[in-house]
């Protein structure tokens, strides 16, 4: 008894548009084959048999009619389950090999496995394996343009069993063959024939065609003859075929396996690979080198800020900057900063008179900076002793001639030697070195020296009056209260309001802010460049979808999904994206190297992880449109774009 068909078609129909011409390749075609048959579909160019070929193989849809494959109608399968149809039950043989230029010989015959989910390991070995049986054991790592047409055909058979090939599908496959090529590719297909695999031949080539056990031949469409040609028997035992691999086909082998065609496809075109990253590339190394200078500059801001010190308020006499009038006033006066160092909120307080003097040692001159300030001072703005004493409330009071000066002054008059207990001379006025204090993070090569206020007014200065009043608040402080309650005291002394106070926070707070606008501009604009990059690997991976048509008609004949198709472009895509986020990291960290002494370069690992993040997010974004793109091509039309 004859069991069912393992193909049956049923009065199916297939049409063409030609410009204004509709051409029907298949007119109301129908046929069954069976397990185990060897059939031969033959005909003149144009008769319909590679169409129906197509057909037969889940690779074309009929416009009419039925198409029962293993018991399923093709009517009702969508893409993917006519991929699962083609990856389960069917291998290809193509007239030009359709092999992938990229990968070897064992790569190529991996294909079909990869798709159905089968570990690396497993069908690593199951290639060999078939390679080996076609007589290629020593070519597994060879090339398809290191080998012959025939040795390419027959890692195209291996191909095509590779998933256990119960259909052989083989368009014309020896018509690229030479004579010797073509006998030993026919010669095997009768033994995959005898070890029970169906085998359906399309060939012009009515020699070749009568090799098979059942002829078919097409004319305008229609099926005109069907004989057979031997004694074969449908429904033979297939103990002999070649055995079916263990699936496993669970999500994560499936994204694993479509990151390593990603990769392949990515090594496979190195050139186009790193021009399709420079755009990544440029906009990354930009993100990251916008935000490092971005946060040196508001350390830097802040580093200077604190030099001034912590909290810190100072008043002026006037009514504000640019007060003509101010240097005519005489109110501001010690006894105010005493007054104001015993509110509760204040930690410390100085008095301020600036001014600058010829400072000479020996034969040496220059000009140095003079603060003429209290014992509080370096308490107040945060200054620290390297070496000696700050003056005291004594020396206040005794205008002693003594001096602090800090490590740049004592470097330039005294090198080599220490400073202290040694004289500097302003005039005839000659000051003692008492102490030293660490350079200024913002005095950059000023000169600095630090005497009581007291002396600087009568021996030096002459002007009897105080440019400045530094205040330092104890922490936790509230600045701005502070502020006004300063304003209160100082109204009390003086009854008049003839000074005004800065708030060191404010000027911090307007300088973040201005930092921070500047950063977020220059942020845009890297960002924009990141886009920019972004669309031209959109741009790129869309040209390489048009060039690569070809190859997705294959993927997809040997049983690739859409997701799977879709998946490989947006890995390609995404890995495009991070291997150029990786290199515009390490550009711009070897850039913010070369630059570290002229610009304040601060690389933080949050700023390198979000362009990594941005840097993907860039992949997956401009990668889906060409991955969408090739995921809906017609497996047929793409393989006949080669």
């Amino acid at each position: 008894m004859v069991s069912a068909p393992l193909i049956a078609v049923e009065d199916i129909t297939r049409s063409f548009r030609l410009g204004d011409q509709v051409l029907r390749a298949l007119d109301g075609v129908s046929l069954t084959i069976h397990a185990g048959e060897m059939v031969a579909i033959t005909g003149a160019s144009g008769s319909g048999k590679s169409t129906l070929m197509n057909v037969l193989g889940c690779l074309d849809r009929p416009d009419a009619g039925r198409c029962i494959i293993a018991g399923e109608d093709t009517a009702r399968l969508g893409p993917d389950d006519l991929a699962r149809l083609r990856r389960r039950h069917f291998g290809f043989i193509f007239q030009r090999y359709h092999l992938m230029p990229g990968l070897t010989a064992q790569g190529n015959v991996e294909v079909p496995a990869i798709y159905d989910g089968l570990g690396t390991a497993a069908r690593a070995e199951r290639a060999r394996s078939l390679l080996t049986r076609l007589g290629l054991g020593d070519r597994l790592s060879h090339y398809p343009n290191q080998m012959s047409g025939g040795q390419q055909q027959r890692v195209s058979i291996a191909r095509a069993l590779m998933n256990g090939g119960e259909v052989i599908l083989a368009d014309e496959p020896t018509g690229a063959l030479d004579p010797e090529s073509a006998r030993v590719v026919m010669e095997f297909l009768h033994e995959l024939n005898r070890a029970g695999h169906t085998i359906i031949i399309v060939t012009h080539d009515m020699r070749l065609a009568a090799q098979a056990g059942r002829v078919i031949e097409m004319q305008a469409g229609r099926i005109i003859a069907d004989r057979k040609t031997g004694d074969q028997m449908p429904d033979q035992p297939a103990t002999g075929r070649i055995a079916l691999p263990a699936r496993r086909g669970n999500p994560l082998t499936l994204l694993a396996n479509a990151g390593h065609m990603a990769l392949a496809a990515l090594i496979a075109r190195p050139l186009r690979a790193m021009l399709t990253m420079l755009g990544i590339v440029i906009g990354i190394a930009a993100v990251v080198a916008v935000t490092a200078l971005g946060e040196g500059s508001r350390r830097q801001m802040s580093a200077q800020l604190d030099g001034l010190g912590t909290a810190t308020l100072e008043i002026y006499p006037g009514t504000g900057w640019g007060d003509e009038k101010a240097d005519q006033l005489r109110t501001l006066v010690a006894g105010d900063a005493l007054a104001l160092s015993a509110q509760p909120y204040v930690q410390s307080a100085s008095p301020v008179v600036q001014t600058s003097a010829r400072g000479r040692v020996g034969n040496q001159s220059l000009n140095v900076s003079i603060s003429g300030v209290g014992p509080d001072f370096l308490d107040v703005r945060g200054r620290a002793l390297v070496a000696g004493r700050m003056f005291d409330a004594s020396d206040l009071a005794a205008r002693a001639p003594v001096a602090v000066i800090d490590a740049t002054t004592a470097e330039r008059f005294f090198p080599g030697g220490s400073a202290l207990g040694q004289s500097l001379m302003f005039d005839q006025f000659p000051a003692k070195v008492i102490g030293i204090v660490a350079r200024s993070r913002d005095a950059g090569q000023s000169l600095e020296l630090f005497m009581p206020h007291t002396a600087v007014t009568t021996r030096i200065s002459g002007a009897g009056r105080l440019s400045a009043i530094v205040v330092r608040l104890r922490d936790g402080t509230d600045s701005a209260q502070a502020e006004g309650a300063i304003t209160a005291v100082m109204l009390t002394r003086h009854g008049v309001k003839d000074f005004f106070v800065f708030n060191n926070d404010q000027l911090r707070r307007a300088a973040e802010a201005s930092l921070g606008t500047l950063a977020l501009l220059i942020s845009a604009v890297a960002g924009i460049a990141l886009v920019v990059g972004g669309i031209g690997v959109m741009n790129i991976m869309l040209v390489s979808v048009t060039e690569r048509i070809s190859e997705i008609g294959l993927r997809m004949a040997v049983g690739a999904r859409r997701l799977d198709i879709m998946a490989q472009f947006l890995i390609e895509a995404l890995v495009l994206c991070l291997v150029g986020a990786a290199a515009g990291i390490g550009l711009a960290l070897g850039a913010g190297w070369i630059l570290r002494d002229m610009a304040p370069l601060v690389f933080s690992p949050q700023a390198i992880l979000t362009a990594t993040i941005a840097a993907s997010g860039i992949g997956l974004i401009f990668g889906f449109f060409p991955a969408r793109n090739a995921a809906r091509l017609d497996p047929i039309e793409a393989l006949n774009r080669s």
